[in-house]
């Protein structure tokens, strides 16, 4: 057993209370983590408070969770708090961070450059998700893999993958799922249920970004923008263009995707996805964000379309694409 993973399993056993968070705006790892160690703990008897700024998303309201995801912080914070899938600190959101002093940091996360905030941090960007983490974990306090538990392993581990189709996926990744399954999970009801949350909405605004759709670089660069405008017309969230660019990189030439979307305050953010040996963290880091190599995202304050153009000139310098 790794040191952090026998330090974590310590506390956990000698604690009786436990705060669970993730980063605001959750995704599928991020949710599925939460609930997962959620799950974990519960089992133990632990009394747990699940947290996440943003709340559940209605994507993932068929998740099981073992306590409800509070969008308010308790009166009194437990002596440990989990912060999964977090790169920063900043990432848990102000409330929390506001209230640091109250509680120590258990920091599990697999993304690089994590500034390693906590009391205990157990960093590992080689593993393809939280979720992952949180298996191991559960499987190191004899905690079985099976029923709502191995559901939300499998939503974080599925989404961070790509269903098992980016180069971050593992063999162990793939192990744990063959023996999720052997424990009773029914993979195609949890595919069903994550992929099929389209609203007419969504298709409509996806329609419009993928109007916006320009190549750059000689056809390796390919970037779409969501503006506050497409929002209001389409009736959508920011939340409606997760996913939308991967389709990016589905056209031949291209080895990086980009999309752009409108936030308040002149703020634009962006996301990044490659294949390979294109690390676009390094390109995310020169605008203060991070990532993984293959998937990162930060945040440009600057019109969209400057923002755009920035970002193609850092892509081809950083990735020699001139």
């Amino acid at each position: 057993m790794e040191s952090p993973i026998r330090r974590i399993r310590e506390i956990i056993l000698a604690q009786d209370e436990f705060l669970v968070t993730s980063h605001y705006s959750p995704d599928g790892d991020a949710i599925g983590s939460i609930c997962a160690l959620g799950h974990v703990l519960k089992a133990l008897g632990k009394r747990i408070t699940l947290y996440n700024p943003s709340g559940l998303p209605s994507r993932y309201a068929f998740v099981d969770e073992p306590s409800p995801i509070e969008r308010e912080l308790p009166a009194a914070l437990p002596a440990w708090t989990f912060v999964l899938d977090c790169g920063s600190n900043e990432r848990m959101g102000e409330a929390l961070a506001a209230r640091k002093a109250e509680t120590e940091f258990i920091n599990i996360d697999h993304h690089l450059g994590n500034d390693e905030f906590g009391a205990v941090n157990w960093v590992d960007p080689t593993q393809p998700s939280v979720g992952n983490m949180v298996a191991t974990l559960a499987q190191a306090l004899d905690i079985p893999l099976t029923g709502p538990l191995a559901e939300c392993v499998y939503l974080a581990v599925s989404t961070d993958t790509g269903f098992f189709t980016y180069g971050n996926t593992t063999p162990e990744s793939l192990e744990l799922t063959a023996d999720m399954l052997r424990g009773g999970l029914n993979v195609e009801r949890m595919n069903m249920l994550i992929n099929k949350q389209w609203s007419e909405n969504r298709l409509k605004l996806w329609t419009e970004a993928m109007g916006s759709m320009e190549t750059a670089l000689d056809g390796r660069v390919a970037s779409t923008i969501v503006t506050d405008e497409m929002f209001r017309r389409t009736g959508t969230t920011p939340a409606d263009t997760e996913n939308l660019i991967n389709f990016l990189r589905r056209l031949k030439t291209v080895r990086v995707a980009v999309i752009l979307r409108e936030e308040r305050g002149g703020r634009c953010k962006f996301s990044l996805r490659s294949y390979g040996d294109d690390n676009v963290q390094r390109v995310a880091a020169r605008f203060g964000g991070g990532g993984h190599k293959n998937a990162s995202g930060g945040s440009i304050e600057c019109p969209i379309g400057e923002a755009r153009n920035k970002l193609i000139a850092v892509i081809a310098e950083e990735l020699e694409l001139q």
